[in-house]
């Protein structure tokens, strides 16, 4: 089974305190790349970077964790996108961004749009976010709509993470028009109910789902504010609850571990009902921890996966 995630990895700048920061990288589809390979489906990487030291040590450092690292196209002269992580004493996060001239903007643009677009057609499961879509501009959002139905005319299944930042766009119009664009292709969507609240301002989440795609043809896990989920998949609905945490430390890539658990459970087959207890099993370990990534030793035991 051959996976492929696309969007972008950024520098990491995350504050020990007001004047100790540490250096890492992040980005929602590259940590649940690394959660999916982790998870036994080692997951191609398809984006941009630049030929800096801090490009590279990115790429060594997917490579360590069995990324795969051949769809990386190398821009001479450009530099990675940052962002600065700041966490309150309750675990969320607040962050600021330095990424508008990103090389992995620039995979969607005429000269690069059709080497992209082999990547994508050539894997079995393509993973992207409402993150990803913002970052291509107009122009790029359309090369990219073309080539999501030319991988799903080739039978690639389509999963999306809704993952709405409203700041990552510059009108709601177009924000709503490019999800909107999306609901004839995608297999699997994972919606926020926050992430739908903001996109599309509405309070009903299950509504607003039913308005944007056809439960017919898609599988929707919808997550609530409280961690629980909905699961509408195959003509039935599941509810499952999250796993209750008491020593939160960091919710970062909460979500983004949830999704790498679910999906990877749904690719071995796995019921709905017991994709999502996966998916919160990793994602109740990963903010027990500080960072997107949690140490391998701390990943949990997945029943789902010793059964395979």
């Amino acid at each position: 089974m051959r996976v492929a995630v696309l969007g972008e990895c950024m520098v990491e700048i995350r504050h020990m305190d007001a004047e100790i920061a540490r250096f890492s990288f992040g980005g929602d589809v590259l940590n649940t790349a690394i959660y999916l390979t982790r998870l036994g489906f080692p997951t191609r990487f398809v984006t941009a970077l630049g030929d800096d030291r801090y490009s590279d040590r990115m790429i060594a450092a997917w490579k360590a964790e069995g990324v795969l690292t051949d769809a990386v196209r190398v821009m001479p002269r450009r530099l990675p996108g940052m962002y600065v992580i700041e966490t309150s004493p309750s675990g969320e996060r607040r962050f600021l961004y330095w990424r508008t001239d990103s090389p992995a903007r620039d995979v969607f643009t005429p000269a690069a749009a059709e080497e992209t677009t082999r990547w994508l057609v050539d894997t079995d499961v393509l993973f992207l976010s409402g993150i990803t879509l913002s970052l291509y501009g107009e122009a790029g959002l359309w090369r990219l709509f073309a080539a999501l139905k030319q991988a799903r005319r080739s039978g690639v299944r389509i999963v999306l993470d809704t993952n709405f930042r409203p700041r990552n766009w510059p009108d709601l119009t177009i924000a709503r028009a490019a999800f909107s664009e999306l609901a004839d292709v995608v297999d699997i969507v994972l919606a926020g109910d926050e992430d739908l609240g903001l996109l599309f301002g509405t309070a009903d989440a299950e509504a607003t789902l039913r308005d944007w795609l056809d439960f017919d043809e898609t599988e929707v896990v919808l997550k609530c504010g409280k961690g629980d989920c909905r699961i509408w998949a195959a003509g039935g609905t599941h509810r499952v609850a999250a796993e209750r945490v008491d020593d939160v430390v960091d919710t970062t890539a909460a979500g983004d571990s949830f999704a790498a658990a679910y999906l990877a459970a749904r690719l071995r087959g796995c019921a709905p009902d017991a994709a999502a207890r996966d998916g919160h099993r990793l994602a109740a370990a990963v903010i027990r921890h500080p960072g997107a990534i949690i140490p391998k030793t701390a990943m949990p035991e997945f029943p789902t996966l010793a059964a395979s």
